[in-house]
């Protein structure tokens, strides 16, 4: 579903990605692994748009994904940021309309899927977001996300800060994603999510990808050489 290509990006004289490829293929969770700084978010944000790329090329679709991040995630890419980066200040329904935005004046509705999965955010509708707890937040990004009903869906960490019961909630709602049909890019570095979340594995380091698999590939030696702080 999504195809990268020889992508170089720079920030300035740094050559923060390099001939990087990449391939998440429709109905599976792709889990793009590595160490901090080794440019799995700048690669994200490449994908999106909202960073220019050198050279290089990323389709959706078997079709050129170019333009700005707008026109981009109209397209059906949903994006739950690193750090969640909800509106603090407004409420739970209104975090969750901002993600209607993108879709027909006439389909502005949210889908009954956000309060199935998230129940929680349904009994907090009027809640402001900055009052929810780490957990709440992270679903109320995904949520955000889901509000307009995207083909392939974009995860940046979603486990970080948050704690054990509520990162097994998350892993089981990407599971039921999965089986709905929604194709699923991850960075994630908790190996136990990935485990039990992943089809297939994509390992960075210093800005170029060393090594992809199918999830059980995914060995001791790779995890020793690229994967250990």
């Amino acid at each position: 579903m999504l195809k990268v290509e020889k992508l170089n990006q720079f920030y300035g004289q740094s050559h923060t990605l390099r001939d990087v490829d990449l391939d998440a293929a429709g109905g599976v969770c792709t889990c793009l692994m590595g160490r901090n700084g080794v440019g799995k978010t700048t690669l994200l944000r490449a994908i999106l748009g909202l960073i220019p790329t050198r050279t290089g090329e990323v389709r959706f679709k078997d079709s050129p994904l170019d333009g700005p991040a707008e026109r981009r995630t109209a397209l059906g890419i949903g994006y739950v940021p690193q750090g969640r980066q909800i509106f603090p200040l407004l409420t739970v329904e209104e975090n969750l309309r901002i993600g209607l935005t993108t879709r027909p004046r006439s389909r502005r509705q949210l889908p009954a899927i956000i309060h199935e999965l998230f129940p929680v955010l349904a009994e907090m509708r009027g809640r402001r977001g900055g009052d929810l707890s780490g957990g709440q937040q992270q679903q109320l990004a995904i949520g955000r996300a889901l509000a307009m009903e995207p083909d392939f869906l974009i995860l940046d960490e979603p486990t970080e800060g948050i704690q054990p019961s509520v990162v097994s909630e998350i892993a089981d709602i990407v599971v039921k994603l999965k089986a709905a049909g929604l194709t699923v890019l991850l960075v994630e570095q908790k190996l136990p999510f990935v485990r039990r979340v992943g089809d297939r594995f994509a390992i960075m380091d210093r800005g170029r990808v060393m090594a992809s698999g199918a999830i059980d590939e995914l060995d001791d030696d790779l995890i020793r050489e690229y994967l250990t702080v």
